[in-house]
């Protein structure tokens, strides 16, 4: 773990001399293992670089090695142009975007609340997003046209209109979580048995709503309910990479806030952190990123729950490597569960959000289970 090393940035330079053997031992080690550390993130960004270029390969239309790198460049005109471009780049771009997001959400809320289970679909907001979602489909007619794979939203009474209340959804859970917590001061533990109680509620109202729908509405609203990285164009992506980078940014800037966190409320205080404050901004920022990658892609679970263990099984809960390790892995995993969809049936048509599942219950579980057994 390397919360126990002492970074160089609060060991000056004249003061190393000062240092014990121990000290400058420990000092050694704190290195070597962010040395190792940084070697592993350019190790598993090749690893994505790669899958990249597999899921671009991979298809009914077979792409060579040299057609793709030329479809890239833009050296490469006809069918392979249209392939890369129009079809498989965003669906891929889409599923890296949205990892990271998803990624850096569920760290940010396991860290501000301060509990493992901590995630957009453990809080509701997935669910919000549903309800919102279905609602419009069933009440206001919205989504009458289901776009193919790789075709951008569009029209005023098409998916846009179900974005946008799948975001109010989203967003109307994420304010009701920040207001049980201000207000009536709750703990971290009482805010996930809240987000339990409102994915409840929210799951009931979808069903209410779609008790009432007919048979074409309900297609369409579990349609929408599966989550897939096939709907966004470059203007989905645009927005949430846009969203995600500026939230990655600010949680690099509060990464020593973060770490100050891991100690506790009472330490972070000591030390200068406003900790409402702090998790205030956080949650809210987490929440906008969850929202919309919800609202654009559908429900995508437990996937804010699984990369944050991952990477603090890789690097610990130092936030200056768990932070782009979090998006990175949420990005490998995302990608790595559509392209596995892919292989599996070989149209693209398994919903990404299945196979999420598939790996994030099994860590959900297991958590619930040690937590008890402490």
């Amino acid at each position: 773990m390397q919360d126990s090393y002492l970074p160089d940035k609060i060991m000056p330079s004249s003061s190393k001399t000062m240092l014990t053997a121990a000290d400058q031992n420990l000092l050694g080690r704190y290195k070597a293992d962010l040395r190792k550390n940084i070697r592993l993130f350019f190790v598993l960004f090749f690893f994505l670089v790669l899958l990249v270029l597999f899921s671009i390969s991979f298809g009914s239309y077979r792409l060579g090695f040299w057609q793709i790198i030329r479809s890239l460049a833009g050296l490469e005109d006809g069918p392979a142009k249209i392939v890369v471009w129009d079809i498989r780049m965003p669906r891929i771009v889409t599923a890296v975007v949205t990892g990271c997001g998803l990624g850096v959400s569920g760290m940010a809320i396991q860290s501000l609340l301060r509990n493992p289970l901590g995630s957009p679909f453990t809080l509701g907001i997935s669910q919000g997003a549903a309800f919102g979602a279905s609602f419009s489909i069933v009440v206001l007619g919205a989504g009458t046209v289901v776009p193919a794979a790789g075709e951008a939203l569009s029209g005023i009474s098409g998916f846009y209109t179900t974005t946008i209340f799948a975001f109010l959804g989203a967003i109307c859970a994420t304010v009701i979580i920040l207001m049980l917590a201000r207000l009536r001061r709750m703990t971290p533990e009482a805010i996930i048995l809240a987000g339990v109680a409102l994915s409840a509620l929210f799951t009931s109202g979808t069903i209410l709503v779609q008790y009432f729908a007919t048979e074409d509405q309900i297609a369409r609203a579990i349609f929408w309910t599966f989550g897939d990285v096939t709907r966004s164009g470059w203007t989905e992506i645009a927005i949430l990479g846009a969203v995600t980078a500026i939230v990655v940014f600010y949680y690099m800037f509060s990464r020593w806030n973060f770490n100050a966190l891991e100690a506790g409320e009472e330490v972070s205080r000591s030390l200068g952190v406003h900790v409402e404050r702090m998790r205030l901004v956080g949650m809210f920022s987490a929440a906008l990123v969850a929202a919309l990658a919800t609202a654009f892609n559908g429900v995508i679970a437990f996937l804010g729950l699984l990369a944050p263990h991952i990477g603090r099984r890789l690097v610990g809960s130092d936030y200056r490597l768990l932070v782009p390790f979090s998006c990175l892995i949420g990005a490998l995993l995302l990608l790595a569960a559509d392209t596995g969809g892919r292989l599996l049936l070989g149209s693209g048509t398994l919903p990404v959000g299945v196979l999420t599942s598939f790996m994030g219950a099994p860590l959900f579980l297991y958590l619930l289970i040690k937590g008890m057994t402490k």
